[in-house]
This record gives C-alpha cells, structure tokens and sequence, in this order.
C-alpha cells in the first residue's frame, strides 16, 4: 500500500475553490462584488506566477467570515459544493482516485485553499484525510486568522513531514499529482510525481525531468 496524495484546485477540480467561494460569497450578498472579485483576481494571478504571499490572500479571502460560526458557514458549504464544485471534478481525477483506492492504497488531498472548503470537497469524492489551511476559531466564530503552518509551497512539505510522523507513514513509493509550480518542492520529495494540466513552468521542469505529464478533462 502507497500513499497516493493529490492536489486539488486545477488538478482534481477544473478551477480554483478559493475563487469560485469568492464567486459564491458575493451571490450571498457577504461581499461587494465589483471590488471583492478584482482583488481576487488580482492575487490569483501572482499565485499562477509564483509570486502570491499567501497570507495576503487568506487575509483578504477570509475577512467576510469574521464573526460567523461554524454552523453558519457548513449551512451554505453543502448546497455550494454540490451545485458549483461537484460538476467541475474531473472525471480522469476520480478515475484515478478510484484506481488508487481499489489497490489499496491511502489518498491525501493537500491544498493552499482553507479546511473548511477542502475537506468538504474531498468528502463528496470519499476522501476524509486532508491537509489544507487552518482557520481559527474563537469562541465558535471565525476571527479571520490562519492557524499552523500554511499548506503552500514549503509549507505543504512541512505540514506532510508533520502528518507521516503522526500517522507512522513514509514517502516510500509515493505519488503526488498536482498542477502548479507552487508544488515542486513536494512533488520533488516523492518517489512518483506526476503532473496534470501543468502550468508552463512545471511542464518544462516535468519535461526535463521525465516526470508524467497527465491531460485531465
């Protein structure tokens, strides 16, 4: 048995789960649309070139849950997963997913996009182990900050070294499937990284390293 981890925006889900809760957020009146989007935008696009501080985003990103509860938020998570997200997985992303767990093998999802929204989406695929973005709580409401390390660039590599300790796992013969340039620190630490849908400057890395370049739709 091997651990079979996968990234999820772009790689599992045709999109990004941050933007389209960002979509979703203005539809529920929580945000000024015009405003909100162009800034989410505009910080999408420094993490397509590597560039994105993530605290910045999730700073921005999580100002309109300051003060809701848990309840609050998992009452309209559901309805958004299953109408927005779930037509966007890929079906070669659930094909392989289903190949690993018929062999036995254990599936992480690890993503840059915070817990609540990852773990929800991975539950819809079977899938309840996940390392994503901690939010903190204070007395049963978001205060809007993160938690922990931050599972993004180096960060993922760290909170996975932290989570195989924890669970008596290793990277033996490991795979990790993933999108973007922002994951090859852990796509370097693994036994069998492939690629899905890279980005140019993860097909060129791929390419010269003789890694899978995988064409999901």
């Amino acid at each position: 048995m091997a651990l079979a981890i996968f990234d999820l925006d772009d790689t599992i889900i045709n999109g990004d789960c941050a933007t389209l809760w960002s979509e979703e957020m203005v539809k529920l009146g929580w945000v000024d649309g015009e405003s909100f989007m162009a800034r989410d935008h505009e910080l999408m696009a420094l993490y397509a070139k590597g560039e994105l501080a993530m605290e910045t985003y999730m700073q921005f990103s999580l100002s309109p849950l300051v003060g809701r509860t848990e309840e609050e938020l998992a009452f309209v998570i559901e309805p958004f997963v299953e109408d927005v997200i779930e037509p966007r997985f890929y079906s070669d992303a659930t094909r392989c997913i289903a190949t690993h767990r018929k062999n036995g093998d254990r599936i992480l999802v690890i993503s840059a996009s915070a817990h609540f929204l990852v773990s929800a989406i991975a539950a819809r695929l079977g899938i309840d182990e996940v390392l994503a973005i901690d939010l903190e709580l204070s007395r049963g409401t978001y205060t809007g900050n993160t938690q922990g390390v931050l599972t993004y660039r180096e960060g993922k590599v760290c909170r996975l070294k932290d989570w195989l300790q924890a669970n008596d796992e290793s990277l033996l013969g490991a795979y990790f499937y993933s999108d973007s340039r922002n994951d090859l620190p852990l796509l370097q630490q693994v036994d069998k990284p492939h690629t899905v849908n890279p980005d140019p400057v993860l097909k060129a890395h791929a390419e010269q390293a003789g890694w899978p370049v995988l064409n999901w739709r």
